[in-house]
């Protein structure tokens, strides 16, 4: 029966278990090509929630020298110790060399999904054994299919400039077949030459621009080859969407985040059939930006079929300029004069419709903002405000435009504010903390943050004041806190422990050779009467008993002091029993009375850290037992009650030494506070982290009759 009750587990775990997915990215974070194909990647797979992706960015745009990478191959090596992917997908040709080559430094028998390759060698993969583990999503570059559009477009195209950093190679060059006049391979690395030839204002001519050249000593980035391209005097046509919209005229591009969804699918695919494949990219459009079409006159509408315009803004004129045309020959004054008129109504429109449509938005997303916000101006008159505010303050916003606060100090909720902000006056500028107390609302703690402005237009100036709620954030930090001493208390319990062991061990062994000797005296004294004999078992028999007591009660106290680091069920009753059977010494020298009465049927198990539990209960005791020695001997009585409460296990712990001081009894549970001289304040401030924080219970105190009662409710396990 264990045996299949262990399989039935084992099954669920695995079946339960998370997808683990590494990416190794060739480039940095930031690097716009690869971060639109991760995030389409990530879209697809974080889909099932049982995924778990990491990424990885090897830099190698940047940095590419071969300490570089033995040092990077260090930093993996230790990153991946005792880690098991279900997939490792690589991205670009730098990630996937880098991979391969030290597959046995990372990976036992992961499977390797290879990205942003234009070409791969199978025999490369032979050699290193890695054949059934890798597979491939390749990129077609549309070389051919670009060039065929730049001959559509251009019919009387003489001069090509194709620069690419792959075409150095003859065999890169023999698929351009074709009856064009002239075909320049270009292979550039920097922006001036670049600048050079797109400076050229050649007739019959155009750029095929695919990727520059690696430049050891300078990287260029795609912010400046957009802008180069915008400044192209020669249309430029390409193969790549990170430059589309941007400059250049379009083509045949890899669309990256159709790339990245589709590579997705596809990893997903790797992990479920658990087989390698290799598949050739189709998420390639055909894109052209509309105003470059316009700057160059091209125009692919009877040419070319399934392409994407963008960048087209359609005005008025250009929907009707056929009209526009005609009536203008006709009759070119009365055209003027309703251009003149149309152009100034349009304008005025539209910028109306801006205007509100401005406002609007600014009110939107005013209104949106959680935290209350209100301006003033320089004479502190309130010039706007959001609704977050106008319900802090119980104003409407119409009634408290253009007017002071001052005027509405009859409120109270304005007063609050108005009295903390006239306060922290000559603190403007800095920020500081406003706690706010309402009856019908929550307390809550604000970062008040109160900045100058001017507006040069109207010279008008005044203050900005921004109430952020962090009532979250310090409840947060509290908690925090809270966990923090209650990990430390653990520590602390641990090394008492470790320190009480090496007592113990030490102690035990005096015991025994105590108990050794008292047996070898015992056998080995001459006796000289029945008498003699039966006095001196009773002496053994208590050594005995004394060296048991005192060997039991190091155990018991060793076991109390260990720390939980897990919760557990257990009995409360056994719990304080065992707790007063630790301390018992020290209550029957103080002649102090502890009664325990548990109620019929009730179930006193519960979940949670016992341990902790018996040491929180130990601090009630203590501080009773503290003040119930000022007590007569004779009337020193601790009750202790248990019983279930609904859903709920109660412990009432109640003494008779006169209770707690009413200006006491509210910070009895704050950390630091204490009625001790020499007390340090943490003993019932833990018992209340403990009980509250880590046991989902409660507790409380009160004064009942002559003494004090603390009570004590944790969930009970049905």
């Amino acid at each position: 029966m264990f045996k299949i009750f262990l399989i039935f587990s084992v099954l669920i775990a695995y079946l339960s278990a998370n997808n683990s997915i590494l990416i190794v990215n060739s480039y940095h974070k930031g690097y716009t090509k690869s971060d639109v194909i991760i995030e389409a990647i990530e879209n697809i797979l974080t889909k099932d929630k049982n995924t778990d992706i990491s990424v990885l960015y090897m830099d190698s745009k940047r940095i590419v020298s071969p300490e570089y990478f033995d040092k990077l191959k260090e930093l993996y090596s230790v990153q991946m110790k005792n880690k098991q992917y279900d997939l490792v997908i690589t991205l670009d040709d730098f990630a996937y060399t880098f991979i391969i080559k030290n597959y046995k430094y990372f990976f036992t028998s992961e499977k390797i999904l290879a990205l942003g390759l234009f070409s791969y060698k199978k025999e490369e993969l032979k050699k290193l054994k890695l054949q059934d583990k890798v597979s491939v999503y390749l990129i077609k570059k549309n070389m051919s299919e670009n060039v065929r559009i730049i001959k559509t477009l251009i019919p009387r195209l003489k001069t090509l400039y194709i620069i690419d950093s792959t075409l150095g190679n003859k065999n890169n060059k023999l698929f351009l077949k074709n009856d064009i006049q002239n075909i320049k391979y270009l292979s550039i690395n920097n922006t001036k030459e670049l600048v050079k030839i797109l400076s050229k204002k050649e007739k019959n001519a155009a750029v095929f621009f695919i990727k520059l050249s690696k430049n050891k000593k300078s990287v260029v980035n795609n912010n400046q080859i957009n802008k180069i391209l915008k400044n192209s005097l020669l249309p430029v046509f390409i193969n790549n969407s990170l430059f589309i919209g941007k400059g250049a005229l379009g083509g045949k591009v890899l669309s990256l985040e159709l790339f990245g969804k589709n590579s997705g699918r596809l990893a997903l695919d790797i992990i479920k059939k658990d087989e390698s494949v290799v598949k050739l990219s189709r998420d390639s459009k055909v894109i052209f930006n509309y105003q470059e079409l316009l700057r160059f006159d091209l125009f692919p509408i009877l040419s070319i079929k399934d392409y994407t315009l963008i960048n087209k803004n359609e005005h008025f004129f250009d929907k009707y300029r056929a009209l526009i045309n005609y009536v203008f020959i006709l009759s070119p004054l009365l055209m003027i004069l309703i251009f003149a008129l149309v152009l100034n109504i349009y304008r005025r429109f539209e910028l109306e419709k801006k205007l509100k449509a401005r406002i609007h938005f600014d009110n939107v997303m005013l209104n949106a903002i959680e935290s209350p916000i209100f301006w003033q101006d320089e004479n502190e008159r309130i010039i706007d405000a959001n609704i977050k505010f106008c319900t802090l303050i119980d104003i409407k916003l119409k009634k408290l435009q253009h007017k002071k606060l001052k005027d509405f100090k009859k409120n109270k909720k304005v007063k609050i504010v108005m009295d903390f902000l006239e306060e922290n006056k000559k603190q403007r500028g800095k920020d500081f903390i406003f706690r706010y107390s309402d009856k019908d609302l929550d307390d809550k703690i604000y970062l008040i943050k109160q900045k100058k402005y001017f507006d040069k237009k109207t010279g008008s100036s005044g203050v900005v004041s921004i109430f952020t709620d962090i009532t979250a954030e310090r409840a947060i930090a509290i908690e925090r806190k809270r966990n923090q001493q209650f990990v430390l208390q653990q520590s602390k319990l641990a090394e008492l422990g470790e320190i009480f062991s090496s007592i113990a061990h030490q102690w035990k062994a005096p015991l025994v050779e105590i108990t050794t000797i008292a047996q070898e005296l015992f056998y080995s004294s001459p006796t000289s009467s029945k008498n003699d004999t039966n006095e001196r078992e009773s002496y053994v028999g208590e050594i005995f008993k004394q060296v048991k007591y005192m060997n039991d009660t190091m155990n018991e106290f060793q076991e109390f002091i260990k720390p939980s680091y897990s919760k557990h069920i257990f009995s409360i009753k056994e719990a304080i029993e065992s707790m007063l059977e630790i301390m018992n010494h020290n209550i029957v020298f103080n002649y102090i009375n502890i009664t325990i009465t548990v109620e019929e049927n009730t179930n006193d198990e519960v979940l949670g850290f016992k341990n902790e539990f018996m040491q929180s209960f130990l601090n009630i005791i203590n501080n009773a037992r503290d003040v119930l020695l000022k007590n007569d001997f004779k009337k020193r009585n601790i009750n202790i009650n248990i019983y279930n409460e609904k859903d709920y296990v109660v412990i009432k712990v109640q003494d008779n030494a006169g209770g707690i001081k009413d200006k006491d009894i509210e910070k009895i549970f704050e950390p630091y506070f204490s009625t001790k001289v020499t007390g340090h304040g943490l003993g019932l401030y833990m018992a209340k982290v403990i009980i509250e924080d880590k046991m989902a219970g409660t507790i409380s105190v009160e004064n009942i009759n002559d003494g004090a009662c603390f009570t004590i409710k944790i969930g009970q396990i049905i």
